[in-house]
This record gives C-alpha cells, sequence and structure tokens, in this order.
C-alpha cells in the first residue's frame, strides 16, 4: 500500500486557474490552425501542424495541472512581492505610450530604469542617464547602421539633424 501525503481534500485553485488558461489557449490555437489551408502536400506537414502540435501540447499540460491541483499536490507557495512586477508593467506601459512622442531612446530609457528599480537598483538619477545612453546606441546601430526604422524622438533628431 502506497502512502501520499496528507493533503487534507485541498485544491489548488491557483492552479486550476491556470489549467484552464492553458486549455483555452490551446482551444484559441487549434481554432486558428483549423482555419488555415491545408497545404501539405506529399509530406502532410503544413503551415497547421505545429500550431496544432503545441495546442496539444498544451491541452496535455492543461489536463496534467488540473489533475495535480485537484490532488493538491503543488507544494505551498510563498508570499508574493508583486512591487518588481509592477514596477516593469509601469515601464513597459510608459515606453508604449511614450514610444512616438519622446522617441526610442527616452521611452526605452525609461523602460531600462523601471525594470533596473524592479531588480533594486533605487537611483534612478544614475539608471535614467544609462537607460538612455544605451538605448541610444542601440538606435544609433540599428537605424543609422543597419538602416532599420526605429521611431526617432527630440534626441535622436538633436544628434542626427536631417539637413
Amino acid at each position: 500500500m502506497s502512502q501520499s501525503p496528507d493533503t487534507g481534500g485541498r485544491r489548488d485553485l491557483a492552479a486550476l486557474i491556470i489549467a484552464a488558461f492553458l486549455a483555452v489557449v490551446a482551444g484559441v490555437m487549434l481554432w486558428d490552425s483549423a482555419r488555415l489551408a491545408d497545404l501539405g502536400g506529399y509530406s502532410g506537414v503544413g503551415p497547421a501542424t505545429i500550431p496544432r502540435v503545441v495546442a496539444i501540447c498544451l491541452l496535455g499540460l492543461a489536463g496534467w495541472t488540473a489533475v495535480a491541483a485537484l490532488r493538491g499536490d503543488f507544494p505551498e507557495r510563498p508570499a508574493q512581492n508583486p512591487a518588481p512586477v509592477l514596477w516593469i508593467v509601469a515601464g513597459l506601459a510608459l515606453q508604449m505610450l511614450l514610444l512616438h512622442f519622446a522617441g526610442f531612446s527616452v521611452a526605452t530609457g525609461i523602460l531600462f530604469a523601471c525594470t533596473a528599480r524592479a531588480f533594486g537598483k533605487t537611483n534612478l538619477a544614475m539608471t535614467l542617464p544609462i537607460g538612455i545612453v544605451v538605448s541610444f546606441l542601440v538606435w544609433v546601430v540599428f537605424s543609422q547602421l543597419l538602416m532599420l526604422h526605429l521611431p526617432a524622438g527630440p534626441l535622436e533628431h538633436l544628434i542626427f539633424a536631417k539637413g
């Protein structure tokens, strides 16, 4: 007779929600892949093959997660600290809002500073300029050397004025 740990019938609601989310994502992938034309030809492999395989794997993971959640097999999770995640989400939101107004360098520099704050660097007066300089160098490489379009703002126009 095998002994199982005493879970006291504890069901893991968070894991059940994750299992449901995985199943929904898999369903959307299967639905979307069903709309693709079957261009498999002689090999039977077409544009819908890989999305279907991934969706089936996600369904398997959803089932596995649901069973483990109902059994109470997941270990106790430590308390979460949402502040770092909120700093990163705020940085992403600011980048999206400022990208076309302030330009790539400033918007991505703000994202860099917010992400550095999430990882414990509290001196924004140091991380913001560093982020802007690094982002500007990335903009120069992509925009000026590789000739790819990234949004230019006042800083980029100041340095690379079109004459």
